[in-house]
């Protein structure tokens, strides 16, 4: 299965972070890394803190869905991920953005992420890696770039 993973992170060395994460889906079981996007440096959204470090990982996986969260969940767990409120400052954070063209919705998990057709950090990533990128039920993803064009984004490696 193809899936897109979200890469975050704000706190400590927020590159560092995200370049471990990447790494670490290498090491994923049944999972494949297919390709990772540039870094991108985008200022908080409904948040507060440090800009943030973003990235979009394309995987194959033989994993099902909440078997690819649970092993995100790890990898947050390994970088000393808390969750003290929605949105808060992060170490690390891991999104399951898209898994092939499932929609899921339980109470653990919804793919399409919810709000990742909203965020220049998702999208601006994601179309790197992916530019032909579908979000199930929504369309192509490129075809909402310009509803983020005001968050400013900068490349960074």
């Amino acid at each position: 299965m193809l899936a897109y993973v979200g890469i975050g992170a704000n706190l400590g060395d927020a590159r560092a972070n995200v370049l471990d994460a990447i790494k670490r889906l290498v090491r994923m079981p049944s999972t494949r890394l297919l390709q990772a996007s540039p870094l991108y440096r985008t200022a908080p959204i409904d948040s507060s803190g440090d800009d943030y470090v973003n990235a979009v990982a394309a995987i194959d996986t033989t994993l099902d869905a909440p078997s690819v969260l649970a092993a995100l969940q790890s990898i947050e767990q390994a970088h000393g991920r808390e969750r003290p409120y929605r949105n808060a400052p992060r170490t690390l954070d891991l999104d399951l953005l898209l898994y092939g063209d499932a929609v899921i919705a339980t109470p653990d998990l919804t793919v399409p992420h919810p709000r990742m057709t909203e965020r220049a950090f998702v999208l601006v990533p994601l179309l790197d890696i992916a530019p032909d990128a579908q979000v199930p039920g929504l369309g192509r993803a490129a075809d909402y770039l310009p509803r983020v064009a005001g968050q400013p984004i900068e490349r960074i490696a």
